[in-house]
């Protein structure tokens, strides 16, 4: 990609995913505007158009972390402005360069800025490693402004039990950061609506992770996307004929 620092290299699963959302993406334009000065610090606007109902959904990439493009996220706006929402997909720094909590204050600062221009609701979603991102953004300082939260295949714990085959590279070297960034560890009382949805054929300690996490929320609403593993799962974010954009525009519209 064009325009920014080197990431890390792709990892084979993480190389198909580069290659299949940009291929999904292709042609579909959004609007450049910046929220920092670091080129990761951006944001890629969808607008509805005419029909929009006024809704915002602020969406992060995955990538692990470590890799990851607001670009790769396009492929959702097709069907979200036809339902009548708005996208921005946000861009944040990557670890190793930059370790938490800098990619939760590239988040929050993304969020004040949808937040700044918006005319109606905001909601926040996220694939994987975004998903982990929108979970603590719903559950933090900014959680009153949020109209709801929609992770989709999220993280919600690191540290033992978490399941996770290794500790992500993100967390730094301070220990206590496992804690810090693990959404399951700040769930209050008065929080955001969730949508929480992953694959059916998800990693099985993150359909674990979601399934604890539905528990200690109290009040989600879940979803598991019918034969998607953890890729098709974002894939199915954008399919008007899949499990999430009829569920996910329904549960928007539903929220007071």
């Amino acid at each position: 990609m064009r325009g920014y620092p080197a990431q890390e290299p792709f990892s084979p699963i993480g190389e198909r995913y580069h290659v299949e959302a940009l291929r999904l993406g292709q042609g579909v334009v959004g609007e450049e505007s910046a929220y920092g000065p670091d080129p990761y610090q951006g944001l890629l606007r969808f607008p509805a158009g005419q029909a929009a109902s006024g809704d915002t959904l602020l969406f992060f990439h995955g990538g692990g972390w470590t890799n990851g493009y607001k670009e790769w996220m396009a492929f959702m706006a097709p069907g979200l402005n036809a339902g009548g929402v708005h996208l921005v997909s946000a861009g944040y720094r990557l670890a190793p360069g930059h370790v938490f909590p800098t990619g939760l204050e590239d988040c929050t600062a993304a969020l004040l800025a949808v937040l700044e221009g918006a005319r109606g609701r905001v909601f926040v979603g996220g694939h994987s490693a975004g998903g982990h991102y929108a979970a603590l953004l719903a559950l933090g300082p900014h959680r009153g402004r949020i109209a709801g939260c929609l992770p989709v295949s999220g993280v919600f714990e690191f540290g033992e039990g978490s399941g996770l085959p290794s500790r992500p590279r993100f967390l730094g070297a301070d220990p206590a950061n496992d804690a810090a960034a693990s959404p399951a560890r700040h769930v209050v009382a008065e929080h955001p609506p969730f949508l929480l949805a992953w694959g059916e054929r998800d990693f099985p300690h993150l359909i674990a992770q979601a399934e604890r996490f539905a528990g200690l929320l109290g009040d989600a609403t879940t979803l598991v996307l019918p034969g998607c593993d953890h890729l098709g799962a974002s894939y199915d974010t954008g399919r008007a004929d899949g499990a999430w954009l009829p569920a996910a525009l329904a549960w928007m519209a539903a929220q007071a």
